[in-house]
């Protein structure tokens, strides 16, 4: 009788195996009182054991006293720390946590394994006869078969006598692997394919393997039939504990290429072996230096273009450089230098620049100081033919060449001279009431040159012109007086639409004028080498001499800069506000002109509308107040509903120079499938510069694989027609 009211007892409230560290609790259908002696239990029937961060369930689960061992057969399932195991047997210890089980299946989210046995603990898990995904198994998952396979849930990853692929494929041996969870995957891959009339069919891969916590090695092949096989290393690494301190990537290519390769852009022939060679470094060391470098190396100026129009498109002359940068508690010391290992196109070297900046300080009395100081040694390289005879002696000849040229290849001569270079300026800014800040500022700049230009010598670097650099030098000072005024108006209204989501709107209002004179801008200009000189730009320059950044190449100024911000706002329950409308607008007035220049600058405005989600506009226009001509203009309209479907639709307009516009839309299809588009027609030219229409399709929740038929018109060097299968990882 006794036996039995204990059996009803237990049936009810299941079994209580408590002790004052680890309570647990056995339960089950029923309690087979047949095998329950000893203190032994057996539970049959939906059995489970729960406890602290444990759960395990079984169709049995015995429990021997003597060693305190759960024993759970049948349809296994055992939850612990974040992992998921299920095995047809598996013993539990209850006293340290210790398991062993066979033929098991475990998932630690995104990762899944299975194997003939494993063991553990709760901190490691250890299986051998291995198989590791990423993601749900399928044919398509990167996959990796081990000897050994041992997990930390949540922390780390690693194994023994690996090899790695895609499904039942694994081609890479990992000999040993170690891998941080919290990082992505440590292994990637990409591929391409398809067919151009330039290069024939032709695919690509770019496959990286881990060697080591934090580094991934491997290479990048191209098979095109109408050129021949490129091939070069590539890399990928990163600090394992903390990859925003440390990342960099590097990628090259190298082919004897038998096809047609035209001519470069010096209009010279396009010798046989061509190669590149590109790295991208980004270092943080403490809370105060940083370190970044870029190397862009081409062995002729078409490689990129030729071989991967998509990354030779966006920039089409790469720039090389290395800085680090110091921050200090209201300083910044940097060292900079930019160099030019292609030969194909001019580059303004620094080799390197070493600066000083100090960020404004507050000196007494309400006056602020900025100060700025630099050492640099500039160079720039042109080719050079021949030329009339000049004066003997130390100097250094140069020629330029306007647009393509069927000259021959001669030796490369450069302008080079040491600068020296430092600016001051102080500022009293005060308010005479909380809406107007205004704040005089008065500056000098000083520069020094150790190579100049002779009076008597030609320098016109955008024609067929000639000159001799002497080594004498000069030192120049400039001097500015201005002002900085700022006005702040608001205002609130009480309008509310919730269609839109706007709960009231608040209105900034920001005139803005500054003004500079900087008299003596060009003094000693005809002398100084204009090697950081003014480039094409159609925006409003920098108006302080401090800002400037074509040091060689100032002018006198006398300019009053009239600005208008206003900004548009509503709450938002995240954020605190939300901007629906950014509208700025500037023109200049100015008293001193370069030859060409008007009184008047020409108007610029900018305007940004995001009034929802779903929509945005954005505008940027530039034109002339004395006859309103359109100088330029540039929009974007975007379109969104949600993952569902996206449009965008942009122009660009630049007087007697550019006219296009483009149509991008992407529409989902299902969870699988997404149609994409793209249009860019050339209204000066009347023609599609490039049609292209492609679907993007999802395999495995893991891979992207995009199928794009191009249609091309008006470029020199590509073909009119392209087919392109692109292969994407997802999710590492």
């Amino acid at each position: 009788m006794l036996r039995r009211f204990l059996l009803l007892i237990t049936l009810a409230a299941g079994f209580p195996l408590r002790s004052a560290e680890k309570p647990i609790e056995l339960t089950g259908d029923y309690l087979d009182s047949n095998l329950s002696v000893d203190g032994n239990i057996v539970y049959k029937g939906n059995a489970s054991v729960r406890g602290e961060n444990l759960l395990l369930t079984a169709d049995e689960i015995r429990f021997e006293k003597k060693t305190e061992t759960f024993i759970a057969t049948g349809r296994v399932v055992f939850t612990r720390e974040g992992a998921r195991l299920l095995a047809d047997r598996l013993e539990y210890r209850r006293t340290d946590g210790f398991f062993s089980a066979q033929d098991i299946r475990l998932g630690s989210p995104p990762y899944f394994a299975e194997g003939a046995a494993a063991e553990g603990t709760p901190s490691e898990i250890t299986i051998r006869r291995a198989r590791l995904s990423y993601g749900e198994p399928g044919p398509w998952q990167p996959t990796v078969v081990a000897d050994t396979l041992v997990i930390s849930p949540g922390r780390v990853l690693r194994t023994e006598k690996a090899s790695a692929g895609l499904g039942h494929a694994q081609p890479f041996g990992l000999p040993r692997w170690q891998h941080e969870l919290a990082q992505p995957f440590a292994a990637s891959i990409a591929l391409d394919g398809g067919y151009r009339r330039s290069l024939g069919a032709f695919v690509e891969a770019v496959a990286l393997v881990p060697v080591s916590p934090g580094l991934r090695v491997g290479a990048g092949l191209g098979v095109f039939s109408a050129r021949g096989l490129m091939a070069g290393p590539a890399l990928r690494y990163d600090s394992p504990e903390n990859p925003g301190n440390l990342r960099g990537t590097f990628r090259s290519g190298y082919i004897n290429d038998h096809g047609e390769k035209k001519t470069d852009s010096r209009s010279r022939p396009i010798a046989e072996d061509r190669a590149y060679a590109e790295w991208q470094h980004q270092q943080r060391s403490g809370d105060n230096l940083t370190l970044n470098a870029q190397l862009n190396w081409w062995k002729d100026s078409d490689v990129v273009r030729d071989f991967r129009p998509r990354a030779f498109f966006p920039v089409q002359e790469p720039d090389n450089f290395v800085e680090g940068v110091y921050t200090g508690a209201n300083f910044f010391v940097s060292a900079f230098a930019r160099f030019q290992p292609n030969r194909f196109h001019a580059v303004q070297e620094k080799l390197p620049e070493l600066r000083f900046d100090l960020l404004p300080l507050a000196v007494g009395n309400g006056f602020y100081t900025r100060f700025n100081a630099s050492a640099a040694f500039v160079s720039e390289r042109y080719s050079a033919w021949p030329t009339p005879t000049v004066p003997t002696g130390p100097a250094i000849l140069r020629l330029t060449v306007p647009g393509p040229t069927n000259l021959p290849a001669l030796p490369v001569k450069r302008l080079r001279t040491t600068r020296l270079d430092a600016y001051y300026a102080i500022e009293r800014p005060f308010a005479p009431t909380d809406w107007l800040a205004i704040s005089p500022v008065a500056g000098a700049r000083v520069t020094s040159y150790s190579h100049t230009i002779p009076l008597g010598s030609v320098l016109d670097p955008s024609g067929l012109s000639w000159s001799v650099v002497d080594h004498g030098g000069t030192t120049r000072v400039l001097g500015e007086l201005g002002f900085d005024a700022t006005l702040r108006t608001s205002g609130t209204f009480d309008y509310k639409n919730p269609q839109w989501k706007i709960d009231g709107l608040r209105h900034l209002f920001t005139p803005r004028l500054s003004y500079r004179y900087i008299p003596r801008g060009d003094h000693g200009r005809d002398r100084i080498l204009p090697i950081d000189r003014e480039s094409f730009a159609t925006y409003l320059p920098p108006l302080g001499l401090g800002d400037t950044r074509n040091l060689d190449d100032l002018h006198a100024t006398n300019t009053l800069r009239l600005g208008f911000d206003n900004i548009v706002q509503t709450r938002d329950p995240v954020h605190g506000s939300r901007d629906l409308l950014v509208f700025k607008v500037a023109n200049d007035f100015r008293a001193k002109r370069r030859p060409g220049e008007h009184g008047v600058s020409e108007i610029h405005a900018e305007i940004a509308a995001m009034p929802a989600r779903w929509l945005q506009f954005d505008l940027y226009q530039s034109f002339s107040p004395r006859n309103f001509a359109l100088r330029e203009f540039n929009s974007g309209v975007t379109l969104r509903a949600g993952t569902a479907w996206s449009l965008r639709f942009g122009n660009n307009f630049l007087r007697g120079q550019i006219q296009d516009y483009a149509i991008d839309g992407r529409r989902r299809l299902n969870e699988r499938f997404e149609a994409i588009s793209r249009l860019h027609y050339d209204a000066r030219k009347h023609r599609f510069n490039e049609q292209a229409y492609g679907l993007a399709h999802k395999v495995g929740n893991t891979w992207l694989v995009s199928y794009t038929v191009s249609v091309y018109s008006g470029r020199k060097r590509e073909s009119n027609f392209g087919l392109d299968v692109r292969v994407d990882a997802i999710r590492f």
